[in-house]
Order: structure tokens, then C-alpha cells, then sequence
């Protein structure tokens, strides 16, 4: 037992950066679980390895049902966004892949890619226990890495340093509050882009936002009719910043999360999905 509870963060670590969902990282788990409790262990010389490796496979084959699922969701998909202030134990080894940017990036790699992406650039696993987790060489190990790494810093520029990303956040959250369109603008590219998580449980465009224009309009109307009553305030979430918006009972309305670069907003994400909300729901 003790053996399997020391390493649990970790599992669901990986297989929560795998699946970018909580509830189908937390599946995951309970089969690794399952499946140390039908090993004879007398023949497992590192507990941590099996059930890293048990993990990673497990998680390997869940993304391609998840996949499907998400061919079908409502609107564009977000990652379910994880409170690592309660959780500190989520973002305790590297904060890479725990970002929503990055998160959405990890779903256009294939499952080994993301694999190896999560274990080396995440967990710090070397090339050679990758290989073995993958059942693969070394060589090809590092090759499926770098082909990872590659993929994901072609489709995405420089990122903002925690600090520029907080000053940013700050900023937008400050011009939010008092419905200062001209601010917003002045923090956004040109070719901005907005992407909001309603799931088919509440109202929320579903079809992502392109330009300055139509995300100040956007941002302008759900400054109005949503959140006029609305307290914003600045929480953590995934390893960052985040911009959280609470009705009048404490329950969350929106998550925001931002990508940024030296040039300014590039990505606003929006998580409207109660369902993936529920971590940053006030105690019952």
C-alpha cells in the first residue's frame, strides 16, 4: 500500500498532463492500482518503475477513446483546470505541461509522443527509463522526445516568463474590473485568439474567437451581462496565474487562463463548464 501511495501524485501527474481531465486521470490511477494489487510483487524489484510504467500504458490507451470523445464535444475543448495551490503536490516536479497552452498542444501529438514528451520534459526521466516505459530503444526514445519537443515549440512562439505572465494577467484582470475595452485591446496581438469551454452545459460560443476586434466585443459582452455582479480574482491554476469569476454564492462562473509572449495576449482560454469547475467551487 505504502509503496503505491508514495507515488501517486506522480501517476496522476503523468496521466493527468496525458488526458488533460481529472476524472479520467483519476480512472487511470484506480486500473494502476487495480493492477499492483493483482501483482506478485515478490518479483518487482522497483515498485516506482512498475507503476510508473503501468501508469504511462494505461494512460497511452486512454487517449484514443478520449480523442473520440472530444470529435464529438460541444464546442472547442478545454484541459479541466486544477487548483495546485490545494494540490501543490501536481506542480512539485516541473511546471512544463501543466500550462493550458501546453496541454492543448500535448492533444495534437500522438499518444507515445505525448508520452515521452510528459516523462522527459515534465518528470525529468531519462532517456533510458523512457525507453523502457515505452518498451522501446534508447535511441528511439530520444528520437520520439525530440520529434515532441520540436512539434510543440514550432507551433507555439516564446512564452512569457511566470513574472511577464502575471504582469499581463494583472493587467487584463485591472481593465476587466472596470470595463476598460481600450486597455484590453492595448494588451492583445492582432491575430488574438479566444477559445471558450462551455461543454453543452451552459452558453458560451462555440466556435473560437479570432482578432482584436471580436475578442473586445466579446469581452465586452460578457463583461456586461455575465459578470457585471461578478467578483474576479487573481487564483493559481495549473502551475500559473489564473483569472477566476465567482457569482454572488461563491460558485465559479469562469476560469481564464492567458498565453503570453513578448508581444502581448496571444491566447485567452475560457472554462465556462461547471463540470470542470468543480475544484474551484467553495467548500459545501
Amino acid at each position: 500500500m505504502s509503496a503505491f501511495e508514495d507515488v501517486r501524485p506522480r501517476l496522476f501527474g503523468i496521466a493527468y498532463r496525458m488526458l488533460g481531465s481529472v476524472a479520467e486521470a483519476e480512472d487511470v490511477v484506480q486500473d494502476a492500482w487495480l493492477r499492483w494489487q493483482g501483482t506478485d510483487r515478490r518479483g518487482v524489484r522497483n515498485p516506482a518503475a512498475f507503476l510508473t510504467t503501468t501508469t504511462t500504458r494505461l494512460a497511452i490507451n486512454a487517449t484514443t477513446s478520449a480523442h473520440a470523445r472530444r470529435e464529438t464535444y460541444i464546442g472547442p475543448w478545454l484541459p479541466e483546470p486544477v487548483d495546485t495551490s490545494a494540490d501543490p503536490a501536481l506542480g512539485a516536479e516541473r511546471a512544463e505541461a501543466l500550462e493550458t497552452a501546453v496541454l492543448l498542444l500535448l492533444e495534437k501529438l500522438g499518444p507515445t509522443e505525448r508520452a515521452a514528451y510528459v516523462l522527459r520534459e515534465a518528470f525529468g526521466y531519462s532517456y533510458r527509463e523512457i525507453a523502457d516505459v515505452l518498451d522501446v530503444s534508447e535511441a528511439n526514445a530520444r528520437q520520439i522526445a525530440r520529434r515532441a519537443r520540436e512539434h510543440l515549440d514550432s507551433e507555439r512562439s516564446a512564452p512569457a516568463s511566470p513574472a511577464q505572465q502575471r504582469r499581463l494577467l494583472e493587467s487584463f484582470v485591472a481593465a476587466a474590473r472596470v470595463g476598460d475595452l481600450d486597455g484590453l485591446e492595448r494588451l492583445l496581438v492582432d491575430d488574438v485568439v479566444v477559445r471558450p469551454d462551455g461543454g453543452g452545459e451552459v452558453h458560451a460560443s462555440r466556435v473560437e474567437l479570432v482578432g482584436t476586434a471580436r475578442t473586445v466585443t466579446f469581452l465586452d459582452n460578457i463583461l456586461r451581462k455575465y459578470w457585471q455582479d461578478s467578483t474576479l480574482r487573481i487564483v493559481e491554476a495549473n502551475g500559473g496565474t489564473a483569472l477566476l469569476v465567482t457569482a454572488a454564492d461563491g460558485s465559479p462562473q469562469a476560469i481564464v487562463t492567458l498565453a503570453g509572449s513578448a508581444r502581448g495576449i496571444e491566447r485567452v482560454f475560457i472554462q465556462v463548464s461547471p463540470s470542470k469547475m468543480r475544484r474551484f467551487a467553495p467548500a459545501a
